[in-house]
C-alpha cells in the first residue's frame, strides 16, 4: 500500500502556542542528552525562546509547519532565515512522532522544506544535529548535507 502524501501545513497561532512548550522541552532534553549540564540546557532553551519567540509567537520570517501524512499530524518542521538578509536559512527543528518514524516522513518533509526555503530566496540551508542522533545524521547525509562545523567533547 502506498503511503499518503507528506504535506507541510503552516501552524496557526493556537497550534504554535501548543507546540512551543513541547518543542522547547524536547530541545532542552536533547541538550542534556548531548552532555550539557541542566543549567546549560535551560539557558540554551531560554536563549532560543527569547530570540525566536519573544512574545510566544515566532518572529518575522520563522516558519513553523505541521507535517501532515494524509489526515494525520505526523510531526513538525521549523525553518527560517538566520538573519534579516535571508540568504542562509536553517532547519531549526524537525520532529516526526514515533508512530510515523521509519516511513520516509522526515525525508519527504525535509525535501518540502528545502523547496520552501528556495521559494523564500535561501541560497543555503543549514542545520545542527546532536552527535548522538545517528538516524538524523544518516538522513541528512543521504540528503546531501555536509559537515560545516564539528564540536567534540570528552567527559572528564
Amino acid at each position: 500500500m502506498e503511503e499518503p502524501e507528506v504535506r507541510l501545513q503552516p501552524m496557526s497561532d493556537a497550534e504554535v502556542a501548543d507546540w512551543l512548550p513541547t518543542a522547547m522541552a524536547l530541545y532542552e532534553q536533547a541538550r542534556l542528552d548531548a552532555g550539557d549540564s541542566p543549567e546549560q540546557a535551560a539557558a540554551g532553551r531560554r536563549a532560543s525562546e527569547q530570540r525566536f519567540f519573544p512574545d510566544g509567537r515566532p518572529i518575522e520570517g520563522q516558519l513553523l509547519h505541521s507535517i501532515r501524512l494524509g489526515d494525520e499530524e505526523a510531526g513538525w518542521l521549523w525553518l527560517g532565515p538566520w538573519d534579516e538578509h535571508g540568504e542562509v536559512w536553517w532547519v531549526w527543528d524537525l520532529e516526526v512522532h514515533p508512530k510515523f518514524r521509519r516511513r520516509g516522513v522526515a525525508r519527504r518533509a525535509m525535501l518540502a522544506g528545502e523547496e520552501i526555503a528556495r521559494e523564500h530566496g535561501a541560497s543555503r540551508l543549514m542545520l545542527n544535529v546532536f552527535g548522538n542522533n545517528d538516524a538524523a545524521i544518516a538522513l541528512y547525509g543521504d540528503l546531501g548535507y555536509e559537515v560545516a562545523s564539528l564540536h567534540m567533547s570528552k567527559p572528564l
